[in-house]
């Protein structure tokens, strides 16, 4: 069984490692529902009850899953979810915080999750056009009403979060960081430890890349995001970024653990305030995953793969021109 692990300093506690659900509905492949509801219910078994999730996931699909998946089960587990798009149809683009629109959200994410609460509820984007206030308060209500317990924000700037905990306390910021893309390091995560905020990375593996597996993108399918929606795995920034991924190999190999295991230890070693969710829609990866909190890396171990970019960077960013504009507001 996995250990827990406090996220901000306002009570909450999950899972040393969480789940991510976003693949088992979109951005990755083929949807198979069985198999990511008998996911779900393995990871609860084995002590993984952090499970996140978002309305634009879909959309709607993967909040509806998850709902369907929990009957029975919901108080073992602390759901994450988020607001914060304009959805229509199939479609999301923009950002909408509006207070009405978080409340529209909040309201039909409970029903969709067959749920009376919300257990942690993210902003996915910062909205340049509503006040980030505006937007604390709204959640402070909703806390306060019962139907939200917990406020985290998601690839917000600095000031943004500052902003935000001083009208309601933030428990966790979600943001991408791994071994491959340290940005998080010099401003973010300090601000973090200073205010007493959980990190919780996303694509704590690279979206596949530091577990040997990603394809270059030209070899996914049209509608997978890693098909046109991430520049490290494309044309020549797929070979450069490969040398990053051997060194991940090396270390796994001198401990007779996957590449996988390896990048998350190296994520659970950077604090007990941290809390990656790895995706999976599979048991085998799940379980997998779930094995790096018994794997500890060396000093040596640890200085190698923090070297990595120093030595070697990363060739190409992490999003296109559209998703970068969404981030680190």
């Amino acid at each position: 069984m996995l250990a827990k692990r406090k996220l901000g300093r306002q009570g909450l506690q999950v899972s040393e490692i969480g789940l991510g659900c976003m693949g088992m509905s979109f951005a990755y492949g083929t949807p198979d529902d069985a198999e990511s509801v008998a996911t779900i219910h393995r990871a609860i078994e084995l002590g993984c009850t952090f499970l996140d999730t978002a309305e634009v996931y879909g959309p709607f699909k993967n909040e509806e899953l998850l709902g369907r998946a929990l009957k029975g089960r919901r108080d073992r587990v602390t759901i994450a979810t988020k607001f914060g798009f304009v959805i229509d149809g199939e479609r999301f683009s923009g950002a909408d915080s509006r207070p009405s629109h978080i409340r529209e959200v909040v309201d039909a994410s409970l029903k969709r999750l067959q749920t009376d609460r919300i257990d942690l509820l993210y902003q996915h984007r910062v909205d340049p056009n509503v006040p980030i206030e505006d937007v604390a308060g709204t959640v402070k209500d909703l806390i306060a009403e019962g139907k939200v317990l917990y406020f985290g924000l998601s690839e917000a700037g600095e000031k943004t979060i500052r902003r935000a905990h001083a009208v309601q306390p933030v428990s966790a910021l979600q943001s991408e960081y791994s071994i491959w893309e340290r940005n998080l390091e010099d401003d973010i995560i300090p601000v973090l430890r200073e205010l007493g905020i959980g990190l919780v990375p996303y694509s704590p593996l690279g979206r596949g890349f530091l577990t040997g597996t990603a394809k270059r993108a030209e070899d996914y399918p049209p509608g997978d995001f890693r098909a046109t929606g991430d520049p490290r795995l494309q044309g020549e920034n797929f070979d450069t970024n490969m040398r990053v991924a051997g060194l991940v190999r090396d270390v796994a190999t001198a401990h007779a653990a996957t590449p996988g295991q390896v990048a998350l230890a190296w994520i659970l070693q950077k604090g007990d305030d941290v809390v990656p969710i790895p995706g999976t829609k599979r048991r085998k990866y799940l379980e997998e995953n779930l094995g790096a909190a018994a794997l500890k890396l060396t000093p040596q171990d640890v200085a190698t793969l923090d070297g990595a970019l120093a030595s070697q960077g990363i060739a190409g960013r992490r999003y296109g021109e559209r998703g970068l504009a969404m981030i680190d507001r």
